[in-house]
């Protein structure tokens, strides 16, 4: 992939972002007042890393899935433009797939669907249909950072749109065969899916080689900047999860944050190596 065609797509992904945000505030007059209902609805805590310990000490609160949601499309829209202006001239192959996974959490605007369902009493196909959407969002992001570690292992450039085509392929089967309760949704106004704790582990286990990956570069290719790399793979993986799992108060701005310093560890260090290439 040549640089100017990895800038159009960068320059594709910021407009894909802005579209996002642009979504949530067309609709969220419509959605706003629903929250409370929806809320209300939902049959179970979300499965998040701070909900297993909150559970039974503090109760949900309505907005915070979209405060969450409308942090997620902020950071993507705003990391993504950064990636642009700072990687603009650098070729670093690790850097298109760090854009993918941060364009991936565009993809969280869909779940301004549950309320706008319950709004405009529309039919059940519509939040089955968009919560596939979301799951592949989620999974692409997933497989995105985890192909940005095969990239730092040495995978040639040449080969980065078959890895673009695998990981979109990989996404796709997991959305399509996951199922879904088509009638419920937990606290953070996510769908119910069947096979919840074995997608826990599958999530556990990219995250655990995608860091791996990360912190043998720096062995094999002599940079200690891809052990900071992967400790930044680390704190993104634990922002996204709180914030994307977020029923309470405590939660969004903590898992922004975090987030937000991952990713500022991965891009920086990233360009530290590339920088004088």
């Amino acid at each position: 992939m040549t640089l100017s065609v990895r800038n159009n797509c960068f320059k594709a992904e910021i407009i894909a972002a802005a579209a996002a945000l642009i979504l949530i505030g067309s609709v969220s007059f419509i959605i706003f007042p629903i929250y409370p209902d929806v809320a209300d609805a939902s049959v179970r805590r979300s499965a998040g890393l701070i909900q297993r310990f909150i559970t039974g000490i503090l109760e949900p609160a309505p907005y915070a899935p979209f405060v969450s949601m409308l942090g997620a499309a902020v950071y993507s829209l705003t990391s993504v433009a950064l990636i642009y202006y700072f990687f603009e001239k650098t070729q670093a192959p690790e850097i298109f797939f760090v854009s993918l996974f941060v364009i991936s959490l565009s993809f969280e605007c869909i779940r301004i669907m549950v309320p706008l369902q319950a709004a405009l009493e529309l039919s059940t196909v519509y939040l089955i249909t968009t919560s596939r959407i979301l799951v592949f969002g989620r999974y692409f992001g997933l497989f995105s950072l985890f192909a940005a570690s095969v990239c730092a292992a040495g995978l040639e450039i040449q080969k980065q749109q078959n890895i673009v085509f695998a990981t979109i392929a990989a996404a796709l089967i997991i959305a399509l065969g996951i199922p879904i309760d088509g009638l419920s949704w937990d606290s953070s106004l996510n769908m119910l899916s069947g096979s919840l704790s074995m997608f826990i582990m599958v999530e556990a286990g990219i995250l655990v080689i995608t860091a791996a990956s990360f912190f043998v570069s720096a062995y094999t290719r002599g940079s200690k900047a891809y052990i900071f790399i992967g400790l930044g793979t680390l704190l993104v993986y634990a922002g996204r999860n709180m914030l994307l799992s977020s029923d309470t108060w405590i939660t969004p701005v903590p898992g922004l944050v975090i987030l937000g310093a991952g990713t500022w560890f991965i891009c920086t260090h990233l360009h530290r190596v590339y920088l004088w290439l």
